[in-house]
C-alpha cells in the first residue's frame, strides 16, 4: 500500500474517531475528556488531509507543510488533553495553542522550509514529549482498579514515541539522506502507517476508558448510599468479611462502633424531611472529622451508622466513640432557619475468640447502642465494660428510638 493511500485510509480514521467520541459524549457519559479526544480526532483528519492533497500536486505553498504539522501536534495534544481532563485536571489548551502559534511561525523560516530533515527535528521532540507525557501521566495517576483500562492507551502512546524516536534517529543519523529504500518515501509510508495503527486504536483506547469509568461509577453507586456518601449494607457484607478473616489470621484487633440519632423520629415529625435528611448529612459529616480516614463508615438504616475499625487499640476506640459523641452534642445542625440539637448514641464491641463471622461482633455493638439508649441516650456503651458479656442477647428493634 502506498503513502498517499495510507494517507488517506488514516484521513478516513481519524473522522470515525471524532464521529464515534461525539456519539460517545451525546448518547451516555457526556465527559467533557470525549470532547477533547472528538477535536484530537478532527485535528488529525484535517492533517491528514492537508497532506493527501498535498502529495497529490494540488497545493505547493511553503507554509502547508507547518499547517499540517501544526494540526499534528494539535491531535497530539488532544489526546493528552482528554487524558487531563479525565484524570480532573486542567486540560491546557490554552498553554497549547501558544505552543501551536510558535510551531506555526517556525515553518516561517527558511531554514525549516528548506529540509524535511529540519521539519523533523522540529517536530519530533515535541510529539515524542506529548506522547511520553500522556503515558505517564495514565499509568502515574491511575489506581488499581482503573489502571487495567489504560494500559492499551499507555502502550499506544509509547509505541507511537518509540517510532517516532526511531524515524527521527535515523534521518538525522544520515543527515537526511536515507540509503537504499530508506528515502523519502519510506518517511512518507512509515509515517502515514503509524497514524493509521494509532487512529485505529486510539479510539478503542479512549472508549474502553470511559466504559470502565462508567463501570467503575455504576459499582461505587450499587455500594453507596445516595444521601450520604456512606456506604451501604451491601459494602459492608462485602468489606466485614474481608476484614474479620484477615484481622483472624494475623490476630489484629478489629471493632465496630454502631451509633444512631436520638429521638430522630421527632425531628422528621417536627421540622419535616427535609430537615431529617439535612440531620443525617450533619451528623455524617461530623463524624467523618472525628474517624480516621481509612476506617470503614456505613449507613446501614434510616438513621442508624456502623464504623469498621481494624487494627486499633480498644481505648483508642473508646476514645473515638467519645469525640464522636461529644461533637455532635455540641455542634447543632442549622437548617431553614433552625437550630436543630442533636445527640447520638453509641455502642462498642470488639472482636472475640468465640466468634465465627463478623455479624456477631456487629451484634454486640448493638446490644451496646441498645443500652446506651436504655440509659439516658447521649452516651458511649462498650460490650465487655457496660453491657455484660453472657447478658441477654438484643437486637435494636426500633432504630431512633
Amino acid at each position: 500500500m502506498d503513502a498517499f493511500t495510507l494517507v488517506v485510509a488514516a484521513a478516513l480514521a481519524s473522522t470515525i474517531m471524532a464521529g464515534s467520541m461525539v456519539l460517545l459524549y451525546l448518547a451516555s457519559s457526556r465527559q467533557v475528556c470525549l470532547l477533547d479526544w472528538t477535536l484530537a480526532g478532527a485535528f488529525f483528519a484535517a492533517s491528514n488531509i492537508i497532506a493527501a492533497v498535498s502529495m497529490h500536486g494540488g497545493i505547493a505553498h511553503p507554509l502547508v507543510p507547518g499547517l499540517g504539522n501544526t494540526l499534528h501536534l494539535a491531535g497530539q495534544f488532544g489526546m493528552l488533553a482528554g487524558v487531563r481532563r479525565h484524570l480532573r485536571l486542567k486540560a491546557g489548551w490554552g498553554a497549547f495553542a501558544v505552543l501551536a502559534a510558535l510551531v506555526l511561525a517556525a515553518h516561517t523560516l527558511t531554514f525549516i522550509q528548506a529540509s524535511v530533515l529540519h521539519r523533523m527535528t522540529l517536530m519530533g521532540p515535541l510529539i515524542t514529549a506529548i506522547n511520553l507525557g500522556t503515558a505517564w501521566l495514565l499509568w502515574h495517576r491511575s489506581d488499581g482498579a482503573g489502571r487495567v483500562a489504560y494500559v492499551p492507551l499507555i502502550v499506544l502512546e509509547l509505541l507511537s514515541a518509540l517510532q517516532m524516536a526511531v524515524r527521527n534517529g535515523l534521518v538525522i543519523f544520515y543527515d537526511g539522506q536515507l540509503p537504499g529504500g530508506l528515502g523519502g518515501q519510506f518517511l512518507q509510508t512509515s509515517g502515514a502507517l503509524s497514524m493509521l495503527v494509532f487512529l485505529s486504536f486510539g479510539a478503542m483506547s479512549c472508549a474502553l476508558i470511559v466504559a470502565q469509568q462508567q463501570t467503575l461509577a455504576l459499582r461505587r453507586a450499587s455500594l453507596t448510599d445516595a444521601l450520604t456518601g456512606w456506604l451501604n449494607r451491601r459494602a459492608l457484607h462485602d468489606i466485614a468479611t474481608r476484614e474479620f478473616r484477615r484481622c483472624r489470621r494475623t490476630g489484629a484487633p478489629v471493632h465496630f462502633i454502631t451509633f444512631d440519632v436520638d429521638h430522630f423520629k421527632a425531628i422528621n415529625d417536627r421540622h419535616g424531611h427535609g430537615v431529617g435528611d439535612a440531620a443525617i448529612c450533619h451528623i455524617t459529616t461530623l463524624s467523618a472529622g472525628v474517624l480516621r480516614g481509612y476506617d470503614a463508615l456505613f449507613r446501614i438504616g434510616g438513621e442508624e451508622f456502623a464504623v469498621l475499625l481494624a487494627g486499633a487499640a480498644p481505648d483508642a476506640v473508646r476514645g473515638i466513640a467519645e469525640r464522636l459523641r461529644e461533637l455532635v452534642a455540641h455542634a447543632p445542625l442549622v437548617a431553614d432557619g433552625h437550630v436543630v440539637p442533636m445527640t447520638i448514641s453509641v455502642g462498642v464491641a470488639a472482636l472475640a475468640s468465640s466468634d465465627q463471622k463478623w455479624e456477631d461482633i456487629l451484634r454486640r455493638a448493638d446490644e451496646a447502642l441498645y443500652h446506651a439508649k436504655q440509659h439516658g441516650r447521649n452516651r458511649v456503651s462498650v460490650h465487655g465494660r457496660d453491657v455484660p458479656e453472657r447478658g441477654q442477647v438484643l437486637r435494636l428493634q426500633v432504630v431512633g428510638a
